[in-house]
């Protein structure tokens, strides 16, 4: 079972404002409350879906979610660029440490580079089944199960997704195929240094993958 509350005090000497929330639904109260007439960019990720911050921001808030446009690649990618240069970027990661790290996985780029650069305020909601006790596991997660369980989420013809349907079994192959969606991965050590705020929502729920 994941020490929470040592993973707390690592992410806040790394530097994060950590938030920790007993349920989605509290969490998505406060994100709701604590933005307000700002330009919101959205990374993608399940746990953000789930959650349906987009519904609840869009009313009061200008909001570009490139999720909102799957299927139209051109709106997509727009949506993508718009979503770089906003006020406030919400997202998640793929799996935290309790040493205070952070690793996600990305195939377009968009997420972890919105994640990186370009905001005031960067928001991470993280369940805390995400945790791990060391780097090395948190890396092992995101590549041999969250890169996996993403890939199937869009029934993506990569052998991660066959290797899933035979045997009931999360790995990464590490392969060459176009759609492959493991093209990036990045470790966030510390908070970048130029930003307002980087908030960590951490949610005692399990939540994405």
């Amino acid at each position: 079972m994941a020490d929470i509350n040592k993973t707390i005090k690592s992410l806040e000497y790394n530097g994060y404002t950590v938030k920790r929330f007993d349920s989605a639904e509290a969490a998505a109260e406060w994100l709701d409350e604590v933005i307000d007439g700002a330009v919101v960019g959205f990374g993608d990720s399940k746990t953000i879906i789930k959650m349906e911050l987009y519904r609840r921001l869009h009313s009061h808030n200008k909001c570009y979610d490139p999720n909102q446009s799957r299927g139209n690649e051109d709106v997509f990618h727009e949506l993508g660029r718009r979503a770089m240069v906003c006020d406030v970027f919400l997202t998640s990661v793929n799996a935290m440490s309790e040493t205070g790290e952070m690793v996600n996985i990305d195939g377009t780029g968009n997420r972890v580079a919105g994640s990186l650069f370009g905001h005031k305020v960067i928001y991470f909601i993280v369940g805390t089944n995400k945790i791990e006790p060391s780097l090395d596991a948190a890396r092992e997660r995101a590549r041999n199960y969250a890169g996996p369980m993403n890939a199937l989420k869009y029934d993506l013809p990569t052998p991660c997704v066959a290797h899933y349907k035979q045997t009931g079994e999360y790995k990464c192959f590490d392969c060459n195929c176009p759609e492959r969606i493991c093209n990036a991965e990045v470790i966030y050590r510390k908070r970048m240094s130029y930003l307002d705020d980087a908030i960590v929502v951490l949610i005692d729920e399990e939540l994405g993958f």
